[in-house]
């Protein structure tokens, strides 16, 4: 072992010799074939001896074992004096030719590069090398690592001088690939290391990147490129976050931790810079990096407000951060809008995002569309249009994804979480909800929508009213609201008509069908008179078959003239289809018609009660009458149809409870009573909080008193401590309502009775939460319930496109129709 030191040291000197007395009288077109052809595959294998003896002998080391000490040393200096040699190579070649041709020096880049990727990869193991004895030889430690950082400082001034035109041959190529990907590995090993020295690597590779794009850029690695910078840039990021997040723990804003947070921050700005250069140079062949782009974009935006993944920094820290990659990142979107990779990519079928990127990819694409109304149609086209490139490979257009995006907002939307918007041009930034935001933003966008893509918009619109999750179909009501606002009476007219086939069409009750009833509703309301009247022609209230459409509708959304006619039509129909059936033979098949035509006379009462005439009135009074006789508590707890009629007639005799026989209040009352320990279902439940509640606007007569008043106080427990939050919040509603308006007050504290249900009656007056939570008790909580919340999603999405639905059939047949009817318009 130490006869190789020995023999290592000969070589060394032999090295020197050769270095310094006969490379500077070679030619310089002589130099790869007379000189480093020869000696430099010698010298890297030397050099690589040295460190396997170096690595393999270094746990040994001890301070007692002092030969080994003075052997390792050797070698240390031995590895000093040949790097020294190389970097001599660097400088005498610097010195002979301005323009220098990578064929002359071939071996030269590929040997020191080798050469100092060993030596730093050595120095930054150190601590686990030398077994806690880096002190022995920490010196000269630090003199190898100062010796490759001065190789590799004159070796990239030499590569800057590398002249590559067109005519170049392809080894010359093929060593500056190399010599790229070298130092990119070289990168990898020193990023934590020193920060000037790895900006200054990153600036090499970049530059030589650019310098010979013509040349080089097919045979790049670029997937790798960005994947180490993005690396590095998510790291720079992250450390100024700690950094920042640190200031904030110690409350301190010290000189030195200020000095360094913005030296972090300039390297940061350094890198995203530097990527925006890269990417806008190599577009063309970043397919590849596409997926790596959009997760550094969302990595970064989980990290800011509003997101409940935000790191809490001061104010000022996060402005200086949101400076740099916010501004940075948007150029980096703008540059990728006509990229179909990256387009693939983002409306990607099968994206798995954590609960952590789900905001920020809806504010990407958010993003993405207040992009496009400047961009050409091919490219709006590209976004907006839903595309399959395989059986395996799917995607959603732009508009399909932000509904779905923001569906997994759950967290944000509940907590609410608030973005800075501009409300109006010349006006200061102001806080609105992340629901605000997407839904100005998604309108405004749809002002500028081209022409072309009306189909899409449509049937996009009409499958996100008829998703199951609540807030995604309330922005898509919104959004077709504004639609037929800012749109023609005529597209307005032809909306609401369709809206009312397909609820007409749909089989039984569902979702859906709900969903479709309130944008209807909606909708009606932007109507002009004259396509009002064309409505009520089409669809009749004097037909019977018409009861299960304008029992959804609003009489309000009509002109004075048209509203009272219309409630006295559906009101006469209505009680018809009632007699009709207690005049048969009272099956419960044939109950359907029956709840429909007590849903229509509902909304009559509901909407325009005052445009009934008195004998109408006393026509639905003696209709519900009727219908009560055949309910008994048995028949209703095993009958959904029946379950279905008793929700319906009870809001009907809550309306008329003035008019009500008291015989039938107590009959009434004593059913509820009863059926409530039965356990019926939640629209029940919310009936029977209903009726009770209007019970307080009269006074119970004497005579029904002992059967009537002592079944309000059970009533009123079982539903006040009822285990769904929604039944106890319309319970409390109720019982207020009651208690304020009755004039029977020895009921009221019966209700009460337990300190329980005091509290939460008083919290509720008060308006008071139950329980206080801190700021971030409450975001864990709402994050937890994020989580639960997207696994329901996925569950409900798998389910939803495993079968296709009679709805979805529907919606095909819409936009199967609007399409037709844009062939029409355009011919």
């Amino acid at each position: 072992m130490y006869q190789c030191c020995n023999n290592w040291q000969d070589d060394i000197r032999v090295l020197k010799i050769l270095t310094e007395m006969f490379l500077p009288h070679i030619n310089y077109l002589a130099l790869e074939q007379s000189f480093f052809s020869q000696v430099l595959p010698k010298t890297v294998k030397l050099f690589d001896d040295m460190m396997y003896d170096l690595s393999s002998q270094a746990r040994e080391l001890s301070s007692q074992n002092f030969e080994l000490q003075v052997t390792l040393r050797n070698i240390l200096q031995s590895m000093v004096q040949l790097l020294g040699a190389l970097k001599g190579c660097a400088q005498h070649v610097c010195s002979l030719q301005e323009s220098i041709v990578l064929e002359n020096i071939h071996s030269l880049p590929s040997s020191a590069l080798h050469v100092i990727k060993s030596t730093f990869v050595h120095c930054k193991n150190s601590d686990s090398v030398y077994s806690g004895r880096l002190h022995l030889v920490s010196d000269l430690l630090q003199a190898l690592f100062k010796e490759a950082y001065s190789l590799q400082k004159h070796l990239m001034e030499l590569l800057d001088m590398v002249c590559m035109n067109a005519s170049v041959g392809e080894e010359d190529i093929s060593d500056m690939v190399s010599v790229i990907h070298s130092v990119l590995g070289i990168c990898s090993v020193i990023s934590d290391m020193d920060q000037a020295f790895h900006a200054n690597t990153w600036k090499f590779i970049i530059k030589q990147s650019l310098k010979h794009q013509s040349v080089i850029k097919s045979q790049l690695k670029h997937k790798d490129i960005i994947a180490a910078l993005c690396e590095d840039i998510l790291f720079a990021f992250h450390s100024c976050l700690q950094l920042a997040e640190q200031m904030t723990q110690s409350e301190t804003q010290e000189s030195a931790d200020n000095k360094l947070f913005h030296k972090r921050v300039k390297l940061c700005r350094f890198f995203v810079n530097s990527l925006l250069h890269y990417t806008k140079e190599f577009l063309p062949f970043l397919s590849d990096s596409c997926c790596t782009l959009h997760q550094l974009y969302l990595q970064i935006h989980s990290k800011f407000p509003p997101s409940l993944y935000a790191t809490m920094i001061p104010k000022a820290q996060e402005k200086e951060i949101l400076s740099v990659f916010l501004v940075a990142l948007d150029p980096l979107i703008s540059q990728f809008l006509s990229f179909s990779p990256f387009v693939e990519t983002v409306l990607g079928d099968k994206l798995d995002l954590s609960s952590e990127l789900q905001l920020p990819q809806c504010l990407l694409l958010v993003n993405v569309m207040d992009k496009l109304p400047s961009q050409p149609e091919n490219v709006q086209h590209l976004w907006c249009k839903r595309s399959q490139f395989s059986e395996h490979k799917s995607r959603m257009s732009l508009l399909e994804a932000i509904f779905y995006s923001f569906e997994q907002c759950s967290g944000e939307l509940s907590l609410p979480a608030n973005l800075p918007e501009v409300t109006s041009k010349g006006q200061a930034e102001m806080a609105v909800t992340l629901y605000q935001y997407v839904c100005v933003h998604l309108c405004t966008f749809i002002a500028s929508f081209h022409p072309s893509l009306f189909p899409e918009l449509d049937t996009i619109l009409l499958n996100a009213v008829l998703n199951s999750g609540m807030i995604t179909t309330l922005l898509a009501m919104d959004t077709w609201c504004f639609l037929a606002r800012y749109g023609t009476a005529e597209l307005c007219a032809h909306h609401v008509f369709i809206i009312a086939h397909l609820i007409k069409s749909c089989p039984g009750e569902c979702y859906q069908l709900t969903n479709l009833s309130i944008l209807l509703r909606r909708l009606l309301f932007l109507m002009d008179t004259h396509h009002q009247m064309e409505f009520i022609q089409r669809f009749s209230p004097k037909e019977a078959e018409n009861l299960s459409l304008w029992r959804y509708i609003s009489f309000k959304a009509f002109s004075p003239e048209f509203k009272s006619q219309i409630a006295n039509d559906v009101t006469l129909v209505g009680i018809a289809q009632c007699k009709k059936w207690l005049n048969s033979s009272h099956t419960l098949g044939e109950l359907e018609s029956v709840n429909v035509a007590l849903s229509a006379l509902l909304t009559v009462c509901n909407s325009v009660s005052e445009a009934l005439e008195m004998g109408q009135q006393a026509g639905v009074l003696e209709t519900m009458s009727s219908l009560w006789t055949i309910l008994n508590v048995k028949q209703v707890s095993n009958q959904p149809y029946l379950q279905w009629t008793l929700s319906l007639l009870l809001p009907l005799l809550g309306f008329f409870i003035q008019a009500i026989e008291p015989q039938l209040i107590s009959q009434v009352v004593i059913l509820q009573a009863s059926l409530l320990k039965l356990d019926p279902p939640d629209y029940v439940l919310l009936a029977i909080l209903d009726f009770v509640s209007s019970l307080g606007r009269i006074f119970i007569p004497q005579a029904i008193q002992e059967k009537v008043l002592p079944s309000l106080p059970c009533i009123f427990t079982l539903l006040l401590t009822d285990k769904s939050w929604l039944i106890e919040q319309h319970s409390l509603e109720a019982f207020t309502k009651f208690a304020e308006e009755t004039n029977h007050e020895d009921i009221v504290p019966q209700c009460l009775n337990s300190e329980e249900t005091k509290n939460k009656v008083i919290c509720f007056l008060e308006k008071n939460r139950l329980l206080d939570e801190t700021a971030c008790a409450r975001v864990d909580r709402i994050k937890e319930e994020k989580g639960v919340l997207n696994g329901h999603f996925v569950k409900v999405r798998v389910e939803r496109e495993r079968s296709l639905s009679t709805l979805q059939v529907c919606a095909s047949s819409f936009k199967l129709f609007i399409d037709q009817k844009c062939k029409h318009d355009e011919q």
